[in-house]
């Protein structure tokens, strides 16, 4: 660990430190030599040793490991940004993404959805759950609102409802592709360990054969950029770009954004829109 990382590390921690209040944590406040709470308070929450605590706020204590800088952080109880911080000091990359259920997403984030006026857009967990969404997704994908809060999942959709197969262009290709992402998905933010995904491949795989074989291929897919093609029951075949975005600050969600391929692809969109407002 380098000498200015050290000391920019060490300063962090005597910051945060001196931050804290210690009646909030049942300690005896009073008349105190420095603010906040005292090295070896902060060292006895993190479970570790006074000695080591002191030298990484000296910066003489070479490289922490993730386990001892997440100690640290519970013992600052420090936020999420925090502790993304703590480790780029501490290690100079991010914390491996933890998987956190999630059940619904913000109005303000549903705002920049509802922005997007003809470009459809969804955010998906990384279950590939669709929590949100907004007038074009629901009018060229999926009326997500009147599904049942547990069907709203894209792998049940593509596998287990005729619906997926048939809008789909090029079905076999995208079913694909999907199962592909999805894996990287659950990797990316280590679903994979959890009784959720279990539960959700085995479903898929008891279900679907089609699911079952892709998923035992053990493909891996980049679900960055691509194109979508959708064979609508009223517009007709309508060509997408889609991008796709980690949600800041929720690795656990992702956006992604289809954009009309064409004006006349957009013409198609805004005429379904359009329709679906009135």
């Amino acid at each position: 660990m380098a000498k200015d990382a050290s000391n920019l590390l060490g300063s962090y921690l005597r910051d945060r430190r001196t931050r804290l209040d210690p009646v909030a944590f049942g300690l005896a406040g009073g008349r105190r030599r420095t603010p906040g709470l005292r090295r070896e308070e902060v060292a006895s929450r993190a479970n570790i040793s006074p000695t080591w605590y002191t030298w990484l706020e000296q910066g003489r204590g070479g490289a922490p490991s993730p386990e001892v800088l997440d100690r640290i952080a519970k013992g600052l109880m420090l936020t999420e940004p925090e502790r993304e911080h703590l480790y780029m000091l501490g290690l100079g990359r991010p914390p491996e993404p933890r998987y956190q259920p999630v059940d619904g997403i913000s109005p303000r984030l549903q705002r920049v959805l509802d922005g997007m006026v003809l470009s459809p857009a969804i955010i998906k967990t990384a279950m590939w759950d669709v929590l949100g969404w907004n007038r074009a997704a629901a009018a060229l994908l999926t009326d997500y609102a009147q599904l049942p809060r547990d069907q709203r999942n894209i792998l049940r959709l593509m596998f287990t409802g005729g619906k997926g197969r048939t809008r789909n262009e090029d079905w076999d290709s995208v079913a694909r592709f999907v199962v592909g992402a999805f894996r990287a998905d659950l990797a990316r933010v280590r679903a994979h360990e959890s009784a959720e995904a279990t539960k959700l491949v085995d479903e898929l795989r008891r279900i679907s054969p089609e699911f079952d074989s892709l998923w035992q291929d053990n493909d891996v897919e980049a679900h960055s950029e691509g194109v979508k093609r959708i064979r609508h029951p009223e517009a007709g075949l309508v060509a997408l770009e889609f991008s796709s975005f980690v949600v800041e600050g929720r690795p656990e969600l992702g956006m992604v954004v289809y954009n009309p391929a064409s004006e006349a692809d957009a013409e198609k969109v805004r005429g379904l829109v359009t329709t679906r407002g009135e």
